[in-house]
């Protein structure tokens, strides 16, 4: 089957979307559509060109035999921005006020097109800092997770609060909660990381940051690195002091008035350079 230049683009482009971060051989292109790897570089200079003028991401071409092209997900301020609002509007909701100061997002971060949209973001900020594997605690940050890891092209490492016999070995810690200040225990597989890796730590709420720290704690019994703290909301009232100081979040949750069932949202500190 010929393939006309047209039909060749389409199907192109799929693929490099749904390959993130992987190094593609010119020739599997060139096999795919049958044609001259000259005409496939036209190809990808004409996708190239339109993923740059959209904000969609980049192109990397990596010369020499071992070489091809990769795509790198990426997000212009403008859509970072609107998908920020469009996340900031769905959960100003008074209906969404729980006891306490929470917020209810179960059904946002069941909402695939939105966590795929969120995703986008953080793998757009975290897409230089060669991230291996991202990390999270069961059970709400998995969908956050998963969305980044999606965009990162990496595994996701889940963090449980008891050990599973499906689970193989385990090590396992115990760190004090920041809120609470209650002694809790975090439990992972042996088998779920390797010595050396960079890892992304995520969640969906922050307020003092003990289970961020906890996972920090638990990396370094891995001897892994962290790589990066990425947040969906963080709370702005903290009566302690902070136990992370370097984190990305999309949301920052100023204010909570339950008598009067209203919530005061702001951007957090995603457009911030370095974060926090």
């Amino acid at each position: 089957m010929k393939w006309k230049r047209s039909e060749r683009l389409v199907d192109m482009t799929q693929y490099l979307l749904a390959h993130p971060h992987t190094l593609i051989p010119l020739t599997h292109f060139s096999s795919a559509y049958d044609a001259a790897k000259s005409s496939i570089s036209e190809d990808l200079a004409i996708v190239k060109g339109t993923f740059e003028e959209r904000g969609t991401g980049r192109l990397i071409t990596v010369p020499g035999a071992a070489g091809g092209v990769k795509y790198i997900p990426d997000a212009s301020r403008e859509e970072a921005q609107e998908i920020i609002g469009d996340f900031m509007e769905a959960l100003s909701d008074p209906g969404r006020l729980l006891p306490g100061g929470y917020l209810f997002m179960t059904d946002l971060l069941g909402n695939p097109g939105l966590m795929d949209r969120i995703g986008r973001l953080f793998a757009a900020r975290y897409k230089d800092s060669d991230i291996d594997a991202i990390m999270t605690v069961a059970t709400k940050g998995i969908p956050i997770a998963h969305a980044i890891a999606r965009h990162l092209n990496v595994p996701v490492v889940v963090v449980r609060r008891d050990s599973k016999v499906t689970e193989g070995s385990t090590v396992s810690i115990n760190y004090v909660s920041g809120s609470s200040r209650r002694i809790q225990t975090m439990v992972l597989s042996k088998r779920s990381m390797q010595s050396g890796q960079r890892v992304l730590l995520t969640d969906d709420f922050m307020k003092v940051g003990g289970t961020m720290n906890g996972m920090k704690n638990l990396l370094a019994e891995f001897d892994c690195e962290p790589a990066g703290v990425a947040v969906l909301v963080e709370s702005e009232d903290v009566q302690e002091e902070r136990l992370v100081e370097d984190y990305v979040s999309l949301v920052r949750l100023r204010q909570v008035n339950e008598k009067e069932r209203t919530i005061e949202l702001v951007e957090g500190n995603y457009f911030r350079e370095g974060g926090n």
